[in-house]
Order: C-alpha cells, then structure tokens, then sequence
C-alpha cells in the first residue's frame, strides 16, 4: 500500500466566486502547503455552497472560469498536482443523495443555533433565511462525510459545522452501524484586514491584494493603503499597532530587522508612509514572484487545470460512490429497489411463460 493511502484524510475547499487574495492566503491556504506534507487532500470547488448565497445566473454562468481560477491559485502557491485532489462539488451527485439521507438525523432548531447562518444571510442582505442556506451545515456535512475525511480544516466561526457533522455521523452510527469515522476540527488561525483598514480583505470591497496581481498593481494598491489618520507629517509619532501596513510587514516581510527598524522610527516619527509602503510594496513582490513563476509554468500546460478537475472530481464520485452504498446498506434502504424489481421481473416472466 502506498504512503498517500495510508495518510489520513483532509477536505477543505472555496466557493467559487472568484480570484483568491492575500486574506484567503493567510487565512487558510498557506496551512494547505503543510497539509500537503502529511495527509492526503480533497480540495473541494463548492459550487453548490456559492448557490446559497448567489444563486442568480450570471454567478453561475462564472462557476468554470472561477474554479479554473481557484485550482491554479493552488498550483501556483505550491500544491502538488501529483497528490492533491481537486473535485467539483455538483459533479458528485452522491453528494446530493448523502445530504437528503442525513437531513432527518437533526432539527430546524439545531441549526439555527448556529450564528454563522445569520451572518450569512445578513451579508447577503436576505431578509429571511431560504431553505438552502439554513440546510447549508448539513451539505457540508454530506461534503466532509462522502470521502471520510479526518480532518477539517474551518476557521473558528465555522468550528461548529464539523461539530455537527460529527453529532451527524454519530447518530447515523448508532442508529444503523459504523459507516462514518467522526471528522476533527483543524482550527486555522489568521485574518487579514482590508487595504482600507475597515473590514477584512474581500474583493467586492475592492480591498484587496489579489495572487494573480502584478508587481505594478501590488505597489499600486499599497500606496493607497490606509495608515494611521492622525498622522499628517512624517515628523508626527505613529500608530503602530492595528495599522494595515505594519500587519501586512509582519505576516509578509521576512526581514524581521528591517520591520522592527521601521516600527520604531514610526512610533517617534522619524520615517515617512512612503518608505514603509515602499518597502512592503517589495516585501509583497518578493513572496508573490515564486507566485507568478509557478503560475507561468502551469500556465504553459494548457488543459492542465479541466484535467486536474476532471480527474480529481471522477475519483472523488468513486469514493462518494462507495460511501453512499455503505450508508444505504447499513440503513437497509439498498435492498428494497432490488426486492421490487426481482418481484417485478418475475411476475413478467411468469406471465411471458402463459402466452
């Protein structure tokens, strides 16, 4: 047996609604690059996730594009297309079967303890909560349980949807037999603020640094970078600490002398914003140019990413598959189309037999 299949299990994933940013990067993809190393990884594109939220056409219309998008995002930070995984959720059709099955194992009230519903509904201006996006934890549920995965990769606000899948598979188990493995929680940690410093980086803020920007549109962006407004002068002592280019300097600037450097003359008002933007403006360049090389490469592979989707999604359906004809024979539910299709086709044959 080779090592990948004796590696436990991780699914993670993105909805597709567009290009990945710095913020994504730093809230959860660069911890993708040390899961690589040890578990082997679905990297799921939850198409059917983005309809909860964005269920008008021309968002679905982009779903090929952005996936596209998000696979290469991935190759080009350094995922290995050898080992990882890549699967499109609406093409797993179990997926769809799963989620109705294990809809009946937990309440309306259950689910609407969960304060990330609201939030959701409440960043999309909805009203009221549609049907899908309170049913939203239990595909996700579906998502994590089909290929027995070990592990979840979740921000804290979303450490309790794999809480529920694991109260899911728990009351599956106890009710029909050991189908499910119950999934961990791997809590990841880092947000990223805005260019604007007032909410965290998202592209329809226009806030954001993007993996696929420049080294002219990175310096752009960093120059109109909000700092400290009560600084009007250079020679004026600034806020360091909650200040956007000192934390981006800090997650992004390896030079730690240099950082530190330019702290301090910032706090007795001995440096100006433009040399510290110039300087993280280069800091940022820096860890994006293996970035844009490796995109650059994959980029000359043309059909690289349709094959990496379309092969990653087939093998992601057998395991699905597999998962899903467990969980009915254990419910019993695989056996009553064959008891009524034999019957079926006796009654056919006998009455063939009389002519």
């Amino acid at each position: 047996m080779s090592d990948i299949q004796t590696r436990k299990r991780i699914l993670t994933g993105d909805r597709p609604t567009g290009k990945l940013h710095l913020g994504h990067y730093i809230g959860s993809h660069r911890h993708r690059l040390a899961f690589q190393e040890q578990y082997e990884c679905f990297f799921l594109v939850a198409d059917l996730h983005m309809l909860t939220t964005k269920p008008d056409k021309e968002s679905i219309l982009a779903i090929s594009d952005n996936a596209r998008s998000i696979v290469m995002d991935h190759l080009a930070i350094g995922i290995d297309p050898k080992t990882a995984t890549f699967c499109l959720q609406s093409a797993i059709h179990e997926t769809y079967e799963l989620q109705l099955l294990i809809s009946s194992l937990i309440t309306v009230e259950r689910l609407l303890q969960l304060p990330t519903i609201k939030d959701m509904a409440a960043a999309a201006n909805m009203e009221q909560i549609p049907y899908n996006l309170l049913g939203y934890p239990v595909l996700q549920a579906a998502d994590i349980l089909l290929p027995r995965a070990n592990l979840v990769p979740v921000g804290k606000d979303n450490e309790s949807h794999v809480e529920l899948t694991r109260q899911i598979a728990r009351r599956f188990n106890n009710a029909y037999g050991e189908v499910f493995p119950l999934p961990e929680a791997y809590v990841v940690g880092g947000t990223l603020v805005g260019t604007d410093g007032q909410a965290k980086m998202s592209k329809s803020l226009d806030n954001a640094i993007f993996l696929t920007d420049d080294a002219a549109t990175v310096r752009r962006r960093v120059n109109g970078m909000y700092t400290d407004p009560n600084r009007v002068s250079a020679d004026v002592p600034g806020r360091v600490e909650g200040n956007p280019v000192f934390i981006y300097h800090d997650f992004f600037n390896p030079n730690k002398a240099e950082v530190e450097d330019l702290k301090s003359r910032y706090l007795t008002g001995k440096v100006g914003d433009v040399e510290v933007k110039e300087k993280l403006a280069n800091a940022l360049n820096n860890f994006l140019d293996p970035i844009r090389e490796r995109r650059a490469k994959y980029e000359a592979e043309t059909g690289i990413v349709d094959e990496l989707l379309y092969e990653g999604t087939l093998r992601a359906r057998e395991e699905a598959k597999a998962t899903l004809l467990a969980a009915k024979q254990a419910m019993g539910l695989a056996g009553v189309w064959n008891r009524i299709s034999r019957g079926a086709e006796r009654r056919r044959k006998k009455a063939e037999a009389a002519i």
